[in-house]
């Protein structure tokens, strides 16, 4: 009886041990006896693709995270799995912040960005714990737009935007958001403009243009066609400046899905017969390269070994030269190519070194014009 009474003791010890441990990996999440993954040596096998999406499923960047990692956790070394979490709130800052707190730096846990999660982070937000400069970008993803007006509100082209008797109404979203590009580009523009804010979309933005509501509106490139090109047909809008590309030497140039229309920087010149500079342009041109030349990515953190990183990387680069995988992105990715080649890690790192001449006129922009005090 001793001797069974001992062995029942020595299980229900065991037993409250694995529920100790199934408690704890409830809390903290994973496996109570995973180990640290060793990837140092670039090969995923046996391991997972944990990428969080600090957006809510369902989303534009959702769907880009969900589509870019089904197709790349295959052809990683090893073959590893593919696990998206999705952790939304604070635009984007609180699934970024854990991230930034937990996230191991073996390559196995990656972090998606879009221009909702990196303006905060430009913009220096007290909440923001996270720090694209110390991460490491394993592919990057742009997209494009185009500002276009309302002809009843008297705009016929570029030189309609400035020495007007009143101010053109824009309708945005949050002046904090991806309209920040487009309010830098009328400072330097000049365009003399009122913004409303609010709106839930820029589905609904480009309706106030169509009821005359508004008269200034901007759409990205995805989006440009449904809804901008009905009103281009009937006569009622009319285009006039695509936000452009950075080039590979962090340039201004046309955007290829706009061949048509001036950039920024060429609708400036076109205005005031010179080249546009100065801090509205620089901060422009940083913004440009954050919220639309790469605008979407994915990150590793800083400290993971360049095995691993550039196994990812590699495979990413792989990927964006795959016709097969190309065609089948067409819509997904907007026409604009997935980057990941040898290079990106500097100029990426270049279009986000944001200087703080930079960032404190976008504070100034932003308390002095339209009354947003941050920081």
């Amino acid at each position: 009886m001793s001797i069974t009474f001992a062995r029942s003791r020595q299980s229900t010890t065991v037993m409250c041990v694995f529920t100790a441990l199934a408690v704890a990996a409830a809390f903290l999440g994973g496996s109570p006896f995973s180990s640290a993954a060793d990837t140092a040596d670039g090969d995923f096998s046996k391991e997972t693709l944990e990428v969080m999406i600090p957006l809510a499923e369902g989303g534009g960047t959702d769907t880009w995270a969900r589509f870019v990692g089904q197709e790349l956790a295959p052809r990683v070394t090893g073959g590893p799995g593919f696990s998206p979490v999705n952790e939304p709130g604070g635009e984007g800052i609180t699934g970024s912040n854990q991230f930034a707190r937990r996230a191991p730096a073996d390559g196995t846990h990656l972090l998606v960005s879009t221009a909702t999660s990196v303006v905060p982070w430009v913009l220096g937000r007290s909440e923001v714990n996270y720090d694209f400069a110390q991460m490491t970008p394993v592919v990057v993803n742009g997209t494009g737009g185009a500002i276009y007006a309302r002809k009843a509100a008297g705009v016929e082209g570029l030189r309609d935007l400035v020495d007007r008797e009143a101010p053109l109404t824009f309708g945005g979203i949050s002046a904090t958001g991806l309209d920040l590009t487009t309010l830098v580009a009328f400072d330097v523009l000049g365009v003399e403009q009122r913004s409303i804010f609010g709106f839930e979309g820029r589905g609904p933005v480009n309706l106030a243009v169509q009821r005359g509501e508004v008269d200034l509106d901007y759409q990205t490139t995805s989006a440009w066609e449904p809804s901008v090109g009905p009103l281009l047909q009937n006569g009622s809008v009319v285009p006039l400046v695509s936000f452009g590309q950075l080039d590979e030497d962090g340039d201004v140039v046309r955007d290829a899905n706009f061949p048509d229309l001036p950039t920024v920087a060429e609708a400036y010149e076109e205005l005031y017969g010179e080249a546009p500079s100065g801090p509205a342009w620089e901060a422009y041109t940083a913004l440009l390269g954050v919220t639309y030349t790469y605008q979407k990515g994915l990150w590793v953190p800083g400290e993971t070994t360049e095995g691993a990183s550039e196994s990812l990387r590699q495979a990413a680069d792989d990927l964006s030269r795959d016709k097969a995988f190309n065609d089948k992105a067409a819509e997904v990715l907007g026409g604009y190519p997935l980057v990941a080649d040898d290079g990106v890690k500097e100029r990426v790192a270049e279009a986000y070194a944001v200087d703080d001449s930079v960032r404190d006129y976008i504070l100034s922009l932003l308390r002095d014009t339209y009354d947003i005090h941050l920081g």
